[in-house]
């Protein structure tokens, strides 16, 4: 970009005119030398903040700062961490002072070592880490200039870096044109918006380098230019000389490119050549650049630069070692001024340079053909691999697409197509490119791949399609290219397919779809990998073969350690679900998601969210549990990904219940449901039932909550390949117990015990013996019996549950008559209520115990009274039901602020959790001064 000072060349120490307000703002958000933070500077096109940057960093260099540069380049936006590779490039030396880990990672991120794709969050902990150790203790200030140009992968790690640097000593500023959409990762940095020029520093500016200019032609130009510094210094070359029929200015962006344009055009042709080459080349590299220039048949090199510096088209930065354009609109012109048949012979100079770097070679022989050629698709082909395994699936998505662009017609262009819309639909996020990207790998050729029917199988869940067509469509096109896989265990895209049959069967929730399943998984040679082995076992049919799975699961949970793989991760993860053991991988999950946040795979990012959530649920967390399933419910909008709504919709549906909102929760589970039956997914159902049985419960309609809870497995068996079942197992013999149907109830108790449920986990084990302890008619069997339910080690952990056994424990003391002893399990299990918010279960608590003989203080309306009117409005908030993030959003205030302002509250109302909110809001004395 032309540098707009009063005087002298770029990186002179000359102010800017105009700005000290703007740098004394930036460098104090950016507590440069004390302590670090970080910042996104936006702003239109030509508005200076090229020249920000440049006066920061120059500032900071004077103040004894290590200043690290990049640039977003437009043609490089393909290319995963190039942007990382040019801060990070001198300090290769570095990274033998990172762990062993975090280096690796790092290398292979950026290109320098083979190995499998490392997880995003590692990389982004590596550069971390990187940073402070170049930074050496001292203050260190990061630039990147034209941030929408980064590319994806190299933007998710560097806003990972700037939310984190607060602290640290390194101080992290980058720039974007305003308008354009922020970059996935940097979307949550504090920004600034660069405003124009006030008419007094326009005025400075356009005088101090055009003294000469006509006054009407001045007038005329500062009206038009609007402040912008770059059409201050650019539009007088056009206005010369001023006359009263001078044209009419275009608009900014066009009328700028059109100067840089005519600028290009004036240059020699071999200037424009390289300038050529350095605008598709994208890095600045002088090396790369010299290379290519001989390659084209220049005698002159880089010598051909003089006239292009001249013009102060480009800038070549301290070290002479690489070039810098001095404004994206330069780029543009140059490119948009270039014949295609220059532009292909740029790109052939440009790929027979970086012939030793496999991804940008291909890239560049691909751009420089235009006929089909089926070496250079299966180099692209081969560059997509490697892009694939640095962990950037959406850079190796477009780099299928172009592959295929220029595979001849057949079944390798088809075959390309495919497994780019399988990553579309598996692994990015993006269904919409998938399903155009299978449309015309059918038109390439009618064979379908398994890439292919896999990426239909998402589609049609997360459309209008159902399970059964699904299931077809996978176990037709995996039979049918049984000959090319061979049912080998390596084969990836096989084992892709029946990872998403398995999510296909469970959905189906039918012992026939899992059949083929089965049947597939035991050809696989020489045997099956550990996730499906055990997927067959614990995702199936859980009540009847999960138990036999626990020595496989302990095995592949031993291997999660310090795993990058989320794919594996979340793999694992529902493994271990229907063992009720998703608490083993909840940090590998964490970390998933935090990856997710930061532009990480969308797919394997839900499907973490609904790991932490049904644990959350589980263990008693359920503000987290509702927070994160508003969260999952985002992500699935956002993403297209329409068939795993449902598991946040119950998730909220069956804290709602547990929570006293019933209407609320049957409304929710109704929704579920009729997803469910629009696409043939019953175990949808199955999980809707479960919720509406728990509001049911709550409720004391034990009619209502036993037909939802036998809507799943019906009184005495439990349900063939359904396996939440096993969840609702218990819900259904306390329904029929208290709704006089105990021959039921001991039926299914008996199923529970034949089944073996007990040896599946330690909740399963607690709830078997408590729903026989239920079914007792004799008194001492039953206390018998819940003693050793509430004796079962590690019950405690499953928080409701284990409440729920405690009351029902208790009811029965009081009704043997030892009334006294009832009190301690009563008063346990109404305090572990009232923690969670179950507030129908606490009020049955309190029931019981008052009929005990016990009673509780009332909330001291004194107490009350000093409530302030902030603290009022959300103590009513809260006692509505509504968490403490949807309380913030309501009044505009950190979710933080809430809880602060409830620690302050429990007390004023003499109460100790969330629970008791509404009875002692009721006991207050109305307020006359209320509003």
């Amino acid at each position: 970009m032309e540098d707009w000072r009063a005087s002298g060349a770029l990186g002179t120490a000359e102010p800017l005119i105009g700005r000290d307000d703007d740098l004394r703002l930036v460098r104090n958000r950016l507590r440069i030398g004390a302590g670090g933070g970080a910042l996104l500077l936006a702003g239109e096109a030509g508005v200076g903040k090229s020249a920000v940057l440049d006066a920061l960093a120059s500032s900071a260099r004077a103040d004894g700062v290590r200043v690290l540069r990049a640039a977003g380049v437009e043609f490089e936006a393909d290319c995963g961490y190039s942007g990382l590779n040019q801060i990070l490039f001198p300090f290769l030396g570095a990274l033998e002072h990172l762990d062993s880990a975090l280096r690796d990672a790092l290398r292979v991120a950026l290109g320098f070592d083979g190995g499998r794709a490392p997880e995003q969050l590692l990389v982004s902990n590596a550069v971390l880490r990187l940073l402070q150790t170049v930074a050496g203790g001292k203050p260190l200030l990061v630039v990147v200039d034209d941030l929408p140009w980064v590319d994806h992968a190299s933007t998710a790690v560097l806003g990972f870096v700037a939310r984190r640097v607060a602290g640290l000593g390194v101080s992290f500023v980058a720039a974007a044109r305003t308008g354009e959409p922020r970059p996935k990762g940097a979307d949550a940095l504090p920004g600034y918006d660069l405003p124009p020029l006030d008419d007094e520093s326009a005025a400075r500016l356009l005088g101090s380098r055009f003294p000469g200019l006509a006054r009407g032609a001045r007038r005329r130009l500062l009206a038009e230019a609007g402040g912008n510094p770059l059409a201050l210094l650019e539009l007088p070359a056009a206005l010369r000389p001023a006359t009263a029929d001078s044209p009419a200015v275009l608009p900014l962006s066009s009328r700028l490119e059109t100067l840089f344009g005519s600028r290009v055009t004036g240059l020699p042709a071999a200037a424009r050549r390289l300038l050529l080459l350095a605008a598709l080349e994208g890095t600045g590299d002088l090396g790369v650049l010299q290379a290519a220039a001989r390659r084209a048949g220049s005698r002159s090199g880089l010598e051909d630069l003089a006239p292009v510096e001249r013009e102060r088209l480009v800038q070549i930065e301290e070290g002479g070692q690489r070039l810098r354009f001095r404004h994206p609109l330069i780029r543009s012109a140059v490119v948009a001024q270039a014949l295609s048949s220059e532009r292909r012979a740029a790109h052939r100079a440009l790929a027979h340079a970086l012939a030793d770097r496999p991804e940008r070679h291909a890239w560049h022989l691909g751009e420089a053909t235009v006929e089909p050629d089926e070496d250079v698709a299966a180099l692209l082909e081969h560059a997509a691999g490697l892009t694939l395994r640095r962990g950037d699936a959406a850079g190796a998505m477009r780099t299928l697409i172009r592959s295929a662009s220029l595979s001849p017609a057949g079944p390798n262009r088809s075959r390309r197509l495919a497994e780019a819309a399988y990553l579309g639909a598996e692994s990015t996020g993006a269904l919409s490119s998938a399903r155009k990207l299978l449309d015309d790998a059918r038109r390439a050729a009618p064979e379908a791949s398994l890439h292919s029917a896999t990426a239909s199988a998402m589609l049609m869940l997360n459309g209008d399609g159902d399970v059964a067509a699904a299931h077809r469509l996978l176990t037709d096109a995996i039979e049918s290219a049984a000959g090319a896989h061979g049912y080998r265990a390596d084969d990836k895209a096989l084992v892709d397919a029946l990872h998403v049959l398995a999510v296909v069967c469970f959905f189906g929730a039918r012992h026939d779809l899992w059949q083929f399943y089965y049947r597939a998984v035991g050809r696989l040679t020489p045997q099956p990998p550990a996730v499906l082995a055990v997927l067959g076992l614990t995702f199936s049919d859980p009540a009847r073969t999960g138990a036999a799975a626990h020595g496989q699961l302990d095995a592949l949970m031993a291997s999660l350690s310090g795993e990058p793989d989320p794919v594996r991760i979340t793999r694992v993860g529902t493994g271990a679900l229907y063992l009720d053991r998703l608490g083993e991988v909840r940090d590998a999950a964490w970390q998933v998601v935090r990856a997710g946040r930061d532009g990480g795979p969308a797919r394997r990012y839900i499907s973490s969210l609904i790991h932490l959530c049904l644990d959350d649920y589980l263990t008693g967390r359920w503000d987290e549990a509702v927070e994160l399933a508003d969260e999952g419910l985002g992500a699935c909008e956002d993403h297209e990904y329409s068939a795993f709504a449902w598991y946040f919709l119950y998730i909220r549906a069956i804290v709602l219940g547990a929570r006293g909102h019933a209407e609320e929760s049957l409304a929710t589970a109704g929704r579920i449901i009729g997803w469910a039956a629009s696409h043939g997914a019953p175990c949808a159902a199955h999980y809707a039932h479960h919720a509406a049985a728990v509001a049911a419960l709550g409720r004391g309609d034990y009619a209502l909550a036993h037909e939802h809870a036998g809507a799943v497995s019906p009184a005495g068996t439990l349900a063939s390949h359904a396996p939440h079942a096993l969840w609702v197992a218990a819900h259904l013999v306390e329904a029929a117990v208290r709704g006089n149907r105990r021959e039921e109830a001991a039926a299914h108790v008996r199923a529970m015990r034949e089944a073996g449920l007990a040896a599946v986990s330690s909740r399963h084990a607690m709830l078997t013996e408590a729903s026989a302890a239920l079914c007792a008619e004799d008194d001492e069997e039953a206390l018998r019996l819940f003693a050793l339910a509430l004796g079962t080690p590690g019950g405690q952990r499953w928080r409701f549950d284990h409440a729920r056994v405690q009351l029902a424990y208790g009811e029965r003391l009081r009704r043997a008559r030892a009334t006294a002893g009832s009190r301690a399990p009563l008063r346990a299990a109404l305090a572990a209520f009232e923690e969670l918010g179950a507030r129908p279960w606490a009020e049955r608590a309190v029931k019981e115990l008052r009929a005990t003989g016990w009673g509780r203080r009332r909330p001291d309306a004194a107490h009350g009274s000093a409530l302030s009117a902030q603290e009022r409005e959300i103590a009513d908030l809260a006692a509505s039901g509504l968490t403490n993030k949807q309380i913030a959003e309501r009044l505009f205030i950190s979710h933080r602020t809430v809880g602060a302002h409830l620690y302050q509250i429990y007390p004023k109302l003499g109460i100790t959790s969330r629970a008791m909110l509404r009875d002692a809001l009721t006991a207050l004395p109305e307020d006359p001064a209320a509003p």
